[in-house]
C-alpha cells in the first residue's frame, strides 16, 4: 500500500483531489455499506474530505481532515475494496488490488474539471444561479440575466434537490433506447419541466415526458410554456392516475404530490409497467390514520397531533416495503417541503432483477401485525400481484 499511501499524500495534502469512488467490495454483506464516495467540502474555511457510504437503503456521511481521510482510504482499500478511482486535476488514477494483494495504481488523462471551493461556502448546483436557463426564466424563478429572485429561492433549491435524486438515478437505467416517463399529478410542473431540461438539454437523451393532472387549466397553461421553449417531447395531458393507459411500457414515473391513496394508485400503475425507476413523495397520508392500532402506543396513538405524523411514517415504510417485495431496491430520502405540504420524505425505487424478497415479506407481515393494519387500499390495488409475491 505505499505507493497508494503517497498517490494520496501527493494528491489530497495539496488540495488536487476533485472525486473519488471505492467499490467492489471484498466480501458482500447486506447491513455493510457498497460504495463510498469523496468530494471535497469546505466547512468554516477549511477544506476536509467528505466520505458518502452507500447503503442498500441509505446513505451516511462523515467529514474527515486531510491527513484522516487519506488513513481512512487505505483502510477502506485495505478491508472492504477492491478498486478505487480518483479524479484529480492533472490525472483520474485507477487503483485495482488482486486477490492476492498486489497494488496495480492505472494513470489516466483527466476526466473532471477541479472544483473551486469559495470562502463563503457557496453550494453549486446542477443548475446555477447567474446562469440563465430557458424553463426558469419562463416560470419567474430567473430574470433575464440567470439570477434566480430572491423570493423563488426555495423553489430554486428544491428544483436543484430534485435534479440530484435523478442523477442518481440515471445511471441505473437503460438509456440507449429512449425514455417513457410519466409525471402523475404534475401541478405547475417546475419539477417535470427541470426533467425534461436535465435528460434533453444536458444529457441530449431520447425522452418522452408526459405530465399528468386534474386541472385544466394547468394543463393548458403547462402546454403553453413546453411550446414557447420548444420542449417538443413534452406533453401535458388532463386526467386521473387511474385511468392513464396510454403507454404499454415506461420507463420512469415521478410522482411529487399526490394526496393520499393517489400515491398508491401511482406507486401500482409504475410497478405494472416494470417502470425501472419511481420517484415520489407523497402527502396527505390519511388512510392509515384510522387503521393504526397497537394498545403499547397508546400514549402516541392518543395525540392526534403525533398520530397524523406517525401515521405518514407507517405509511411511506409500508409503501417502501411493498416495492422490495416486488422487486426493487428502495430508499426514503429527505427531500424539500413542497409549497403547499411539508411532507419531505422522497421514495426512490430503482427496478432490481432478480432480487431476494424473502426477508422483506417477513418484515411486511410483522409490520403489519404490531401495527393492526388490514384491509389497505395498496393491498387491494395490486391484487393478486402482491398476494403472489408473499406467498
Amino acid at each position: 500500500m505505499n505507493e497508494v499511501i503517497k498517490l494520496l499524500n501527493d494528491i489530497i495534502l495539496n488540495e488536487e483531489i476533485i472525486y473519488a469512488v471505492l467499490s467492489g467490495v471484498r466480501k458482500k454483506d447486506e447491513n455493510n455499506f457498497n460504495k463510498v464516495t469523496i468530494k471535497p467540502v469546505l466547512i468554516k474555511g477549511n477544506m476536509k474530505l467528505q466520505f458518502a457510504y452507500n447503503y442498500k437503503n441509505k446513505v451516511l456521511h462523515k467529514n474527515l481532515e486531510l491527513a484522516e481521510s487519506i488513513n481512512e482510504i487505505v483502510n477502506l482499500l485495505d478491508e472492504n475494496f477492491k478498486q478505487g478511482v480518483i479524479f484529480a486535476k492533472e490525472s483520474d488514477y485507477h487503483i485495482l488490488i488482486s486477490k492476492r494483494e498486489k497494488v496495480t495504481i492505472l494513470k489516466k488523462k483527466p476526466t473532471k474539471e477541479k472544483v473551486y471551493l469559495s470562502h463563503n461556502r457557496k453550494k453549486t448546483y446542477i443548475i446555477e444561479d447567474g446562469e440563465p436557463c430557458d424553463f426558469l426564466i419562463r416560470l419567474g424563478v430567473m430574470n433575464e440575466n440567470g439570477k434566480v429572485l430572491s423570493k423563488r429561492y426555495d423553489k430554486f433549491r428544491q428544483i436543484n434537490r430534485f435534479l440530484e435524486m435523478v442523477v442518481d438515478v440515471i445511471p441505473k437505467i437503460k438509456t440507449d433506447k429512449g425514455l417513457n416517463i410519466i409525471d402523475f399529478g404534475c401541478g405547475k410542473s417546475y419539477l417535470t419541466f427541470a426533467l425534461y431540461h436535465y435528460l434533453v438539454n444536458v444529457l441530449n437523451l431520447d425522452v418522452n415526458i408526459i405530465g399528468l393532472d386534474l386541472k385544466r387549466d394547468v394543463i393548458n397553461f403547462c402546454n403553453e410554456v413546453a411550446m414557447d421553449l420548444n420542449y417538443n417531447r413534452l406533453k401535458f395531458i388532463h386526467g386521473d392516475i387511474k385511468d392513464y393507459n396510454d403507454f404499454d411500457k415506461v420507463d420512469m414515473v415521478v410522482t411529487l404530490h399526490a394526496c393520499d391513496t393517489a400515491t398508491d394508485a401511482a406507486l401500482v400503475k409504475a410497478v405494472n409497467w416494470e417502470a425501472e425507476a419511481i420517484l415520489s413523495v407523497p402527502c396527505c397520508q390519511h388512510e392509515f390514520y384510522d387503521k393504526i392500532q397497537n394498545p403499547i402506543l397508546e400514549p402516541m396513538l392518543s395525540h392526534g397531533i403525533i398520530k397524523e405524523k406517525l401515521s405518514s411514517l407507517v405509511t411511506d415504510s409500508l409503501r417502501a416495503n411493498v416495492l422490495e417485495i416486488l422487486g426493487y431496491q428502495v430508499q426514503l430520502l429527505e427531500f424539500i417541503d413542497m409549497e403547499h405540504t411539508p411532507k419531505n420524505i422522497l421514495i426512490r425505487a430503482i427496478k432490481a432483477d432478480g432480487m431476494n424478497n424473502e426477508k422483506a415479506v417477513e418484515s411486511y407481515i410483522k409490520f403489519k401485525e404490531f401495527w393492526g393494519l388490514n384491509d389497505l387500499y395498496i393491498e387491494k390495488e395490486f391484487g393478486d400481484k402482491l398476494k403472489e409475491a408473499i406467498k
